[in-house]
């Protein structure tokens, strides 16, 4: 016998609200960054500004595919479309690398005629504001992100972080090449920037193709599933061959689950009902499968015994 059980996510109204929102923020920092190249002529802070146009790019895929995502199943897809949010976030993470290439292109222009600045004063404090709004939104959604266990919104989250950390190294850089009357800090420095972004880029797309080849739950959701199966399968015996996989911020879980061969069946459809409205509260959005089978299938190894604290997992 197999009981199956899905549950719509409540988190997805405010995932497409807040994509929506790093769009227009996204918007407005771009603007800020091109307003304080367009006063200092700066290499680094061009490739500063560069790096915005890839945001305003990536929160518009993002928030497509976070739309997409949330869509109910449907005959052609019976288990929904989480993975939209996969195929966003290896799209925003090689979109990163492009814009180290093109930064690494700028900085080597810079580095062959180096050019000094003008108004530097003006355009660091403009650069410095917009570091500044996108400081606070990278930490929102990154918590955020977390939370609901969206990995589109995490990675856009990680990718304007490291937008951040660029903005506060050309910053400091700048003021150095100021005081210190050294011109070719600025390509430098812009060089330095690709090189953090190239990373970013590289480990957002690792992650998300790791989502995309139906990669197991983490050790913490896996336990979350475990103390579940404990806490509520009182009547059952054991539960064994436990299986995750993740798809954005779907989990489906199958295991089976052994009972004294005389139960009845709707005396184990109420221990699966409790077991799985135990999983859908500590997770959110996942789906389980459980295969019933009578006391005969039990198994020695690796079985959560149920009742006894003392089993593995």
């Amino acid at each position: 016998m197999t009981h199956a059980h899905g549950h719509h996510n409540p988190t997805d109204g405010a995932l497409v609200r807040t994509a929506g929102l790093t769009i227009a923020v996204a918007f407005i920092v771009m603007g800020l960054k091109f307003w304080s190249y367009a006063v200092t002529g700066s290499v680094a802070l061009y490739s500063d500004a560069l790096e915005s146009i890839v945001n305003v790019v990536a929160g518009t895929a993002a928030l497509v595919a976070i739309r997409y995502s949330t869509q109910p199943p449907d005959t052609t897809h019976n288990f929904g479309h989480h993975k939209a949010e996969l195929f966003s976030a290896v799209l925003e993470g090689s979109l990163i690398i492009v814009a180290a290439l093109l930064i690494f292109q700028e900085a080597y222009r810079a580095l062959l005629a180096p050019r000094t600045f003008e108004e530097p004063a003006l355009g660091l404090f403009i650069n410095g504001v917009a570091a500044a709004i996108n400081g606070g939104w990278a930490t929102f959604l990154i918590v955020k992100g977390r939370a609901w266990r969206s990995p589109a919104t995490v990675a856009s989250g990680w990718h304007i972080m490291s937008d951040v950390i660029t903005s506060v190294g050309v910053l400091a850089g700048l003021v150095l090449a100021i005081v210190t009357g050294w011109a070719i800090l600025d390509p430098l420095l812009a060089a330095a920037v690709a090189l953090n972004i190239l990373w970013a880029g590289y480990h957002i797309v690792m992650e998300s193709l790791s989502g995309l080849m139906d990669a197991a739950a983490s050790p913490d959701i896996e336990r979350e599933i475990h103390s579940a199966i404990r806490a509520t399968g009182a009547g059952a015996i054991e539960a064994h061959d436990i299986r995750t996989r993740t798809a954005g911020r779907a989990t489906f879980i199958e295991f089976h689950l052994v009972v004294p061969g005389a139960m009845r069946v709707a005396e184990a459809h109420a221990i699966c009902d409790r077991i799985e409205a135990d999983i859908r509260a500590r997770l959110p959005g996942s789906e389980a499968i459980i295969h019933v089978e009578p006391d005969y299938k039990a198994k020695s190894g690796d079985a959560i015994v149920i009742g006894d604290e003392r089993s593995g997992g």
